[in-house]
């Protein structure tokens, strides 16, 4: 008896994340940083970023093993649903992965936003200024986006300032499902920047 691709929703979803989801690719520079899909060998840096309290803690961490198992799994369906998402930032020296950054707009939230995090061992070395203008830049030329923006939570003082390295500029306060109220800030076309 023949199964029904309908009747295996799981298992079709399950051979495209095993590796047949297609990223759109975010570098296209020679010399840009590396940034590349999230694979499930990713799980150990999502893992630890998310058990550091310090470091998730405008990331919804701390959190156990399992939801930040959750987080990656989200991050690849966000890219199987919406065909963008957040890469892997990779360090171009040791092939790691170092965090993630990319474009996310997920359900029920009533804005797309520019996103990122960085492990700490990694923080302050241009990460991730370099990651998000190549996330900006494909949001404006590959995606045809009119408003590339982000938010964040007041507190959340290196987030702002990447954002003014951004040239960001505050549009709009609101209020998040969350609760959370945040300053939406409208990030600028790089020009000469743009990927096709």
């Amino acid at each position: 008896m023949t199964t029904r691709a309908a009747d295996r929703p799981l298992q079709r979803f399950g051979e495209r994340a095993a590796g047949q989801l297609r990223y759109r690719r975010a570098t296209p520079r020679p010399g840009a940083r590396p940034l590349r899909g999230p694979t499930g060998e990713d799980f150990p840096v999502y893992r630890d970023f998310f058990a550091d309290a310090e470091a998730s803690q405008f990331y919804g961490g701390p959190m156990e093993a399992d939801r930040a198992w959750r987080v990656l799994a989200t991050d690849l369906g966000h890219w199987a649903l919406r065909g963008y998402g957040r890469w892997s930032i990779v360090e171009r020296a040791t092939g790691q992965m170092v965090g993630g950054c990319g474009l996310w707009w997920p359900e029920g939230y009533p804005r797309s936003e520019l996103t990122w995090w960085i492990v700490p061992s990694a923080r302050r070395h241009g990460y991730a200024l370099e990651a998000s203008r190549e996330a900006v830049a494909f949001g404006y030329g590959t995606l045809g986006w009119q408003l590339v923006e982000t938010h964040m939570n007041d507190d959340n003082i290196a987030a702002r300032k990447l954002v003014e390295k951004l040239g960001g500029t505050k549009i709009l306060r609101e209020t998040f499902p969350d609760g959370l109220e945040r300053d939406i800030f409208a990030l600028p076309r790089l020009f000469g920047n743009d990927h096709d």
